[in-house]
């Protein structure tokens, strides 16, 4: 089971995906789709900020039936503070928001794919994969890359398919 973040799903969502990303979500069935309410607010923030309809309707397409949405609940509270705990008396520090996405992940045994390995392998027990790293020709170069620039989603084909 997957978790995708923010800049996994922003590649997706922006001129559909590179056809070796869209392989390997098509291998994991549907039903082992996740992300977090946390990314959705961030999807939904940049698609304001752009004053995107069109980037805003392919969030909503997407987020209305092709993932599941887990929310900040207790079991990710719980994970929060523990993780949240370690890395600081590590002085590993992790903002907020990311910190928040690998305890719900951790809270649901998801692997999350992101294109910032970086932020995240610093957390115990996170299971990682970059597919931007592997896929995207020019995007992703290296560990913590943020992925490809903005632009306007596709709508010749569903998002996520």
């Amino acid at each position: 089971m997957i978790c995708l973040d923010t800049d996994v799903l922003s590649v997706f969502l922006r001129s559909g995906a590179p056809p070796a990303a869209q392989r390997k979500l098509a291998e994991i069935p549907a039903d082992e789709h996740f992300t977090t309410t946390i990314t959705l607010g961030e999807l939904l923030y940049g698609a304001g900020r752009r004053r995107s309809a069109v980037l805003h309707q392919a969030i909503d397409e997407y987020v209305g039936g092709d993932v599941s949405i887990l929310p900040f609940d207790e079991p990710a509270a719980r994970s929060y503070a523990d993780i949240r705990v370690e890395l600081e008396a590590a002085g590993r520090r992790l903002e907020d928001p990311d910190l928040r996405i690998a305890a719900i992940c951790l809270a649901h045994d998801l692997t999350l794919v992101t294109g910032n390995v970086r932020h995240f392998e610093r957390v115990p027990g996170l299971r990682v994969e970059n597919w931007l790293e592997q896929t995207v020709e020019g995007y992703g170069s290296g560990p913590g890359s943020g992925g490809p620039p903005g632009g306007e989603p596709s709508m010749k084909q569903h998002p996520l398919t």
